[in-house]
């Protein structure tokens, strides 16, 4: 029996752990030769998850430059997608959420007549602004894709409201598989703090904020606001990525909720000015 080939494209950390438990389900399919293509739109980064779920892409874009743009993150992903769709000879290709790399891959795949699954399908905030480019991206693959999976009934419903009601499927969020595939009771972290936290008296929240409508007052605002909502017996960690922390008055902002961090000294990778979209 002839097996399908379907190659899943992404390129950014998020969609790495969301899509590594995917690629490797479909491995262990007999009927389905499961291929990976990366565009490294984070390069680093992404090998880091790369490793953490031991994948090997069967190609790799490395489109990554310096202070790269999200023009050039989109044709870099569009020139680079047409020699891997020639040469892996995919039958539908996998596309995951809202990024360049995204929108390049499965506008790439409709342009070579390739049948095109959208994972994480149908989120919606109804500005093209916010997030941005993501909001954009994803409503432009709607128009693109065959198939569409949704994380929940909620995503599913703003897919309707769109017309579109065929081949949506309702299947959860992929993280959650990446969360079980990853975590062990006998994890140690780098840092000897973070082994030391009481996680069996205390609940712990850990907080990430990147996205770049937010910089400047309102990263502030959403810091103090959770800090706020914080009952007294609980912590906060919250990791910036470069681009956050814009100016020594940013940084002033935040400085009692982000003091933990400081502290640990937990490293932030990724290139400065490097587009997340």
């Amino acid at each position: 029996m002839e097996q399908l080939r379907i190659m899943s494209v992404f390129g950014t950390r998020p969609e790495a752990i969301k899509m590594a438990p995917l690629v490797k389900e479909l491995a262990g399919r007999r009927e389905i030769a499961s291929l990976c293509c990366v565009t490294a739109q984070h390069r680093e980064m992404l090998d880091s998850v790369l490793e953490v779920f031991d994948l090997k892409p069967d190609w790799d874009l490395d489109i990554m430059t310096p202070q790269q743009t999200l023009s050039t993150i989109t044709s870099k992903c569009l020139l680079g997608m047409d020699e891997a769709v020639d040469k892996l000879r995919p039958d539908m290709i996998l596309v995951h959420g809202d990024t360049s790399t995204t929108f390049a891959g499965a506008l790439s795949a409709f342009y070579h007549k390739v049948p095109v699954g959208h994972v994480e399908a149908g989120l919606r905030t109804y500005d093209k602004y916010s997030p941005y480019p993501e909001e954009m991206n994803r409503k432009l693959v709607t128009q693109i894709a065959d198939l569409y999976f949704c994380p929940t009934e909620n995503n599913r419903e703003n897919l309707r409201k769109e017309g579109v009601t065929e081949g949506v499927f309702v299947t959860g969020n992929t993280v959650i598989d990446a969360l079980k595939t990853t975590v062990r009771p006998d994890y140690v972290f780098a840092a000897e703090e973070l082994n030391r936290l009481p996680y069996d008296c205390r609940k712990i929240l850990l907080v990430t904020c990147h996205r770049r409508e937010n910089y400047g007052q309102p990263m502030a605002q959403i810091m103090w606001s959770r800090s706020s909502l914080l009952a007294p017996a609980q912590s906060i960690m919250a990791g910036p990525r470069p681009l956050t922390m814009r100016s020594e008055k940013e940084k002033f902002q935040i400085s009692p909720v982000m003091s933990l961090v400081s502290r640990l000294g937990l490293e932030v990778k990724g290139p400065m000015g490097s587009p997340s979209g």
